[in-house]
């Protein structure tokens, strides 16, 4: 098949929609597909060749509300001439998708739309997209919603819309099918073997919870003499990175129990990092459907989080996970107080072998049904079914 995916930002850009896309169509590649990926032009970055995944790139940025601006046409027609058996864009609220909008009666090819949350559902400022979108929806031949019970799947049931599929996202079987021995990191870092590693994993947004996570782990009287490991890309929001710094820098001078870390490390010492840690801590106030929860379950790794995005559901798919009750404030955004999360996460460091059966449980379900292979035979055999 020639499949197009379309989504905002590709390789070298890191991030959950990256990430996924990247995944998918590698893998569809290497299966003998011929995938193009169309994406917004990075600086130093044109149309390329990567690990098999053809990257076309368009000077467009914005979306339908904030203003759409660029190479609007060029990209439409290369969507619309390019002779694709399947046209998937990831996510809405992106130009990637909001400029095929007006034009979808005009692509031949199979339409799928991955909508990847509905972020702005609750935002003022996207109040007349959402009210014409119901009907936009029923002209896409499939849209795939990575939870069942997230609210862009509940936005789509409420719509009545029909041609709804459900593909999870995954973690990489490459990099957790067989573990890193354990204490690579905890050695580079410091940390005794039997001190208490909690992990949390997300870039500086500003909207990825590091300063709740601090708060947890300082108010946690389990994890005394123990260690916070925040692993984080950055630059990638308005001073996050620093904050988080200076935050941890002065959180580590009044608590001399414990100590805070804050580092941009390798992708491999990330892995390793999963395999030391004794409890994933995950303070995001926006989600969908977070991949470092599922690479929590391949790790065997535990986790604590905040109901945010479909986490109550990965919880109960692989049995690895407690979810704390949150709030949302009115555009979604989720908190949770401090003590009742730092009570949760002290249960479970308290409980070694409550940990190791979840842990397992969580393992076993991701290799049964979670790993990027699977999820990438799946939007295959979606794919083939439309093509028909």
């Amino acid at each position: 098949m020639r499949i197009l995916h379309a989504v905002e930002l590709y390789r070298p850009s890191t991030g959950g929609a990256q990430e996924v896309v990247r995944q998918v169509s590698e893998r569809l590649a290497a299966a003998g597909h011929e995938v193009t990926v169309a994406t917004s032009k990075l600086p130093g970055c044109g149309s390329e060749m990567l690990d098999g995944v053809t990257v076309e790139r368009f000077e467009v940025a914005g979306n339908e509300v904030r203003g759409i601006t660029g190479e609007v046409e060029r990209y439409r027609r290369f969507v619309i001439e390019g002779g694709f058996d399947v046209v998937m864009t990831y996510a809405a609220q992106q130009w990637t998708t909001d400029a095929l909008l007006p034009v979808l009666d005009e692509i031949e090819a199979p339409t799928v739309l991955a909508p990847c949350g509905f972020s702005g559902l609750r935002d003022p400022a996207y109040a007349a997209y959402f009210e014409r979108l119901p009907e936009l929806l029923g002209r896409f031949d499939a849209l795939v919603f990575h939870s069942d019970t997230y609210q862009d799947a509940a936005f789509a049931r409420e719509a009545g819309v029909q041609n709804a599929h459900l593909i999870p996202n995954g973690a990489d079987e490459r990099e957790f099918g067989r573990l890193p021995d354990r204490g690579a990191f905890r050695e580079r870092w410091g940390i005794a073997a039997e001190a208490p590693l909690v992990l949390t994993v997300g870039g500086h947004t500003g909207l990825k919870g590091h300063e709740q996570a601090m708060r947890d782990f300082v108010s946690c009287g389990e994890a005394s003499g123990g260690t916070l490991a925040i692993l984080a890309n950055e630059p990638t929001g308005p001073g996050c990175a620093r904050r988080c710094r200076l935050s941890a820098a002065a959180r580590n001078l009044v608590r001399r129990d414990r100590r805070i870390i804050v580092a941009d490390p390798p992708r491999e010492s990330v892995v390793e990092a999963f395999a030391d840690a004794d409890l994933f801590l995950f303070c995001s106030m926006v989600e969908c459907s977070p991949l470092v929860l599922f690479e929590s379950m391949a790790a065997g790794l535990p986790f604590v989080s905040l109901d945010v995005g479909n986490a109550a559901e990965i919880a109960g798919w692989g049995g690895g996970g407690v979810v704390v009750p949150s709030e949302r404030d009115s555009l979604g955004r989720v908190t949770a107080p401090a003590a009742e999360v730092a009570a949760t996460a002290g249960a479970l460091l308290a409980d070694p072998g409550r940990r190791e059966e979840m842990g397992a449980s969580a393992r076993s379900a991701w290799q049964a049904g979670f790993t990027w292979e699977e999820i990438a035979g799946r939007y295959a055999g979606l794919y083939r079914e439309l093509a028909r």
